[in-house]
């Protein structure tokens, strides 16, 4: 791991990001804080530290807005990283239903979005190319990343998305699909590129998508984020056993308690047939 950067400002940001999470309440920034993407991380960095210290622990990471056709509605025009935690993540058995249960509350403004999620069974080598990296992941999943902001009415700056933990909520992940070590990588990658979505609200169709919205597919947004995670100055290795959710196919949906969301799946290739649509309650 590289040092992570110092900053007269961070002490003040992160208790400020601690104390928005923990209230449920805007953050207090004008439009200038923190004031570029590099303090914003650094800051993003230091917060993981110190919630880590108070008991909570990484279990992976989400990559925001590769989806270049939501760019525009926010403001946002390139991929951001952030932490996924242990109390933030909801996995779904294997022998149960593809239905999960997720807490909204204390969240502010959530919004969900459907997603593909990896995770590794090694870390991916160095400047790793794609078929390294389709070797070193164990499983692919579809789930659900239920986002938020302390920035009202979602109008924020990169760098102030980055520092809000990413925009990180809760992440649902339904039943895994295993991959063997020897998968061929052009075929998975055009699979996910490939794969088609329908989301719904309450039996009510909201919106579709496809895996090419995420930069080309999931596998090139896993790319883009392993790399971006190597190049970030204090930023932790990956691990074998971390999970990566690669952005939304769709907008962003706003969402209450009492609803249901459901997804149905195509896909082609070695995930025809394997992938399944997920639902989700919200309590």
């Amino acid at each position: 791991m590289n040092n992570t950067p110092s900053h007269p400002d961070i002490p003040a940001l992160v208790a400020d990001l601690a104390r928005a999470r923990l209230e449920a309440r805007p953050l207090p920034w004008p439009a200038t804080v923190p004031a570029d993407v590099p303090l914003a991380y650094a800051t993003a960095l230091a917060v993981r530290a110190a919630r880590s210290e108070q008991g909570d622990a990484p279990v992976g990471y989400k990559v925001g807005f590769t989806n270049r056709t939501i760019w525009p509605r926010y403001g946002v025009y390139g991929p951001i990283w952030g932490t996924v935690w242990r109390s933030s993540l909801v996995q779904i058995d294997a022998a149960a239903p593809n239905e999960g249960v997720i807490s909204i509350k204390g969240l502010c403004e959530p919004r969900i979005e459907p997603e593909v999620v990896f995770g590794l069974r090694e870390a991916p080598p160095p400047d790793c190319t794609a078929a390294q990296l389709v070797a070193a992941i164990a499983w692919v999943a579809h789930g659900y990343e239920i986002v938020h902001t302390h920035f009202p009415g979602w109008k924020f700056s990169a760098a102030q998305a980055v520092a809000d933990g990413g925009l990180h909520g809760r992440l649902l992940v339904g039943h895994t699909v295993a991959l063997p070590a020897a998968t061929e990588p052009e075929a998975l990658i055009d699979a996910l590129a490939g794969l088609r979505l329908k989301l719904y609200a309450d039996g009510v169709l909201k919106d579709q998508g496809v895996g090419a919205n995420v930069l080309d597919g999931p596998v090139q947004a896993l790319l883009h984020f392993v790399r971006e995670l190597r190049a970030t100055p204090g930023a932790p290795a990956l691990r074998a056993g971390d999970l990566i959710t690669t952005g939304t196919l769709t907008d962003a949906w706003p969402v209450q308690a009492g609803q249901r969301w459901h997804t149905e799946i195509a896909a082609d290739g070695p995930l025809a047939g394997a992938l399944k649509g997920l639902a989700v309650r919200f309590e």
